[in-house]
This record gives C-alpha cells, sequence and structure tokens, in this order.
C-alpha cells in the first residue's frame, strides 16, 4: 500500500515540483498551501508523514508540528529557505524528524524522506511486536485451570513487581522456560533485555567466558573482546537455566554477582558492574544436590529467595483437555489442516501419564497433526507408546480419568458459553437435563 504524504508548502512551483516527485517515486500526496487549509486533514485525515515549510502566510511552521506531533506519531520533514541553527534545534525540539534548507537537491530529498518512512515502519514493528511478547508472555498463556496452576499464576503476578531473585523448580517440560519469561515480562524491565542461559549446554571449558566475557588475547582463540551474558542482560533479566549443573568453580562466581552486582572479565583487571535480575530454574533436587558437595550451599541460599514450583502434568490431571486443545488449535493453525482426535485416541491421549510432562504433550500433537492423512486422527495417528501406556493405566484407574476428563470439559464449556446452561448444553451435544445431571453429581457452582 503507498504512503500517504501531507505535504504543506506556499511557493506554488516549489509545491507542485515536490508534489510531482513524491508521486513519481510512488507515494500519494495530500498538499495545501496553506496551515489553515491544511488543518482538517492534520485532525481528521489518514496520512503517515509531513512536510511543512517553516514560513507559512497564515501560520507559523512550528506551530504545524505542534499541532501534528500532539495527534499522532508521524515523521515531520521542515523546509525552509532560512535556515538557521536556532530554527533546526527547535524543530527538532518539537519533535520533528528533520530539517532541510532550500534549494535542494530532489534525489537526496526522496532519499531523506524514504528514511523517515522506513524508521516509522521499524518503531511501528516495534511496538506490535512488544504488543505480541506482552500478550504471548501473561499469565493467560499458562493453560490450565487446576488449583495447582492457579498457585503458580498467583506468585508469578506477585513476583514480577519485584526485583527478588526467583528459583523455579520443576521436572523437565513443566514451563520454567516460560514461566521466567512471563516474570520478566510483566516486570519493569519488560523493556531491557531477557537474556536465557542453558548453563547444561555449555562446555565446562567456555561456561565462565559466556557468563562474564573475556579480554582480547585471554586465551587461546580470543581473537577479540567478547562481552558476557551478565553484561549483554544490563538492566534487564538473565535466566539461569539447569543452574544445578554449574561446576563448583562458576558458582562461587555466580554467588559473588548475586551478592556485589559485580564481575570481570576472562583476563580482564576492571571490575564491571551490572544490574540485572536473576531468574534460575533447575530439575535437580538442589538440597540433596548439597548434601552431595555438588551445588554450594551458600549459592543456595541467596538464590532461593522466591521459590516457585511448578507441578508435573501428572499431578495437575483435570489441565490436560484444556492442553490438547491448546495445542490442537496451534498446529491446525501451523498445518492449514482441519483435524481432530477420535474418541479412543482422545480417551488414550487422557489416560496417558506424560513423564515428559506439557513438551512431551505439545510433541505428541505435533507429530499427530503433522502426519495426519485425514480429518480424524484414530489410535494409529498417535505414537505407539501412548495406547499401549494408556491401555494399562485405563485397566487401574480409567474411570477417575474420564470423570476428571467430562468435568473439566464441561467447566471449559460452559465458561465460553459465558454461563448460560442451555447454549453449553447444545455445544456438549446433550440435553439440558442431562447437562443439568452432570453439574450435579461433579458438584459444579
Amino acid at each position: 500500500m503507498k504512503e500517504n504524504i501531507l505535504l504543506i508548502e506556499d511557493e506554488k512551483i516549489m509545491r507542485v515540483t515536490i508534489e510531482d516527485a513524491l508521486k513519481e517515486a510512488g507515494y500519494e500526496v495530500m498538499s495545501h498551501e496553506t496551515g489553515e487549509g491544511a488543518m482538517n486533514d492534520i485532525k481528521y485525515g489518514s496520512f503517515d508523514m509531513a512536510i511543512t515549510d517553516v514560513r507559512l502566510p497564515d501560520m507559523d511552521g512550528f506551530d504545524i508540528v505542534r499541532e501534528i506531533t500532539k495527534r499522532r506519531d508521524v515523521p515531520v520533514i521542515m523546509m525552509t529557505a532560512y535556515g538557521t541553527i536556532k530554527d533546526a534545534v527547535e524543530a527538532m525540539k518539537l519533535g520533528a524528524f528533520d530539517y532541510i534548507t532550500k534549494p535542494f537537491a530532489m534525489d537526496e530529498f526522496l532519499l531523506l524522506v524514504e528514511r523517515a518512512l522506513e524508521i516509522r515502519k521499524l518503531k511501528e514493528e516495534n511496538i506490535r511486536l512488544k504488543k505480541d511478547l506482552n500478550r504471548y508472555y501473561s499469565p493467560s498463556n499458562i493453560i490450565g485451570e487446576s488449583a495447582e496452576i492457579k498457585k503458580v499464576l498467583s506468585l508469578i503476578e506477585m513476583v514480577s513487581a519485584s526485583d527478588s531473585t526467583v528459583l523455579i523448580l520443576g521436572e523437565s517440560g513443566t514451563g520454567k522456560e516460560l514461566a521466567a519469561a512471563t516474570i520478566h515480562y510483566l516486570s519493569s524491565r519488560r523493556d531491557r533485555p531477557l537474556i536465557k542461559v542453558n548453563c547444561a549446554a555449555l562446555p565446562e571449558g567456555l561456561i565462565e567466558s559466556e557468563l562474564f566475557g573475556h579480554e582480547k588475547g585471554a586465551f587461546t582463540g580470543a581473537i577479540k573482546r567478547k562481552p558476557g551474558r551478565f553484561e549483554l542482560a544490563g538492566g534487564g533479566t538473565i535466566f539461569l537455566d539447569e543452574i544445578g549443573d554449574l561446576p563448583l568453580s562458576t558458582q562461587s562466581k555466580i554467588l559473588r554477582v548475586i551478592q556485589e552486582r559485580q564481575f570481570e572479565r576472562i583476563g580482564g583487571t576492571a571490575t564491571l558492574s551490572t544490574d540485572v535480575r536473576i531468574i534460575a530454574a533447575t530439575n535437580r533436587d538442589l538440597e540433596e544436590e548439597m548434601k552431595a558437595g555438588r551445588f554450594r550451599e551458600d549459592l543456595y541460599y541467596r538464590l532461593n529467595v522466591i521459590p516457585i514450583t511448578l507441578p508435573p502434568l501428572r499431578e495437575r490431571r483435570e489441565d490436560i483437555p484444556c492442553l490438547i486443545e491448546y495445542f490442537m488449535d496451534k498446529y491446525r493453525k501451523k498445518s492449514a489442516k482441519n483435524v481432530r482426535f477420535s474418541i479412543e485416541a482422545a480417551d488414550d491421549l487422557l489416560a496417558y501419564k506424560y513423564p515428559g510432562n506439557i513438551r512431551e504433550l505439545e510433541n505428541i500433537i505435533e507429530r499427530s497433526v503433522t502426519l495426519s492423512t485425514t480429518e480424524v486422527i484414530d489410535r494409529d495417528g498417535l505414537p505407539p507408546f501412548i495406547s499401549t501406556a494408556a491401555g494399562a493405566a485405563k485397566s487401574l484407574s480409567l474411570s477417575d480419568v474420564a470423570a476428571d476428563a467430562e468435568k473439566a470439559h464441561i467447566l471449559n464449556v460452559l465458561r465460553t458459553a459465558g454461563g448460560n446452561k442451555t447454549k453449553a448444553a447444545e455445544l456438549l451435544g446433550i440435553s439440558r437435563k442431562n447437562l443439568w445431571e452432570k453439574i450435579n453429581s461433579y458438584g459444579i457452582e
């Protein structure tokens, strides 16, 4: 779509020349010879940038800039045949993008217009990305209605308002990274970096260089100075995932950063200060690690200011139906397939115990949707171990699992229907009387 430019210039030859050049370059142009004539477009029109002369017969160009910047966020270029440094400074103070003196080369002018519009696009894209991040990393995207997950959500919202160190505990696949990112994007540091470090994935010989940086020549291969993750996270948050895998020698240096907010690059003599919030996570039992001498006790107590324990999926089974639906919706959109599970396949998914937790559930859904060749995914479309494990589980507790799943599904449908039981019954494909019986049976209020 062509960008729309508002042009205000009282000299007819100059106005027509600029307007023709802009149109030839592919822009739409709304042109006026007076400030008053442009005021209706400024107040009610739609434009992507403005170009105005400083001296107009009825109005000061600086007043034009004030009026535009008060109403919308678009770049404004000011033109004048009487350029002074004072006027240029005043234009920038008022929010003008640039200030150009007549006469000017049209090629140079068009490049300036292009640059102003490109920077506006980048700003809009940055705003959109931040909105998307804030939307994704919000408590509403931590899926679940169980009492266990509601406690976690409540704690995340409370700790986000502080700068306290957080230790996230939980098995692999329970969502520790999502919880850490949510805390960051809900905090006052949301506009600063979130630097993630997988401590278990770093080679032991490079861990300190990655965390604290190094100077040129500090070791073989250090051909230039490199900032570390603590330095890059300045003003923001550093997420130390799998911190239980750090060697003891590095643990002592992490302890110093927490206590003093200071560190040195490898091979350097200057002490650097850092303002970072630390969020750590591990799937290890750190108290057992301390007893075994593999984790420092003083570091544990420094990290464990606010602990958040994420429950495994087997302890929040009532959340499985809504998680399945969430991931189904995600991968339906990705694959452009309108698929669903058969009743038997859905039963198997509900009965499975998910030792890999939410990550395993998501992987199963992605695999099933991606490989599906029909609209209905039956048992054959699931990984073989699902049906085997689910069959064993069903022989023990199918009725309990099915009842929990049915109750959770009825609750979700009631929410979707806004509490309207007639509409909910229609969505569920049962009679209103049948729905009432189930509501009373499950004690749903």
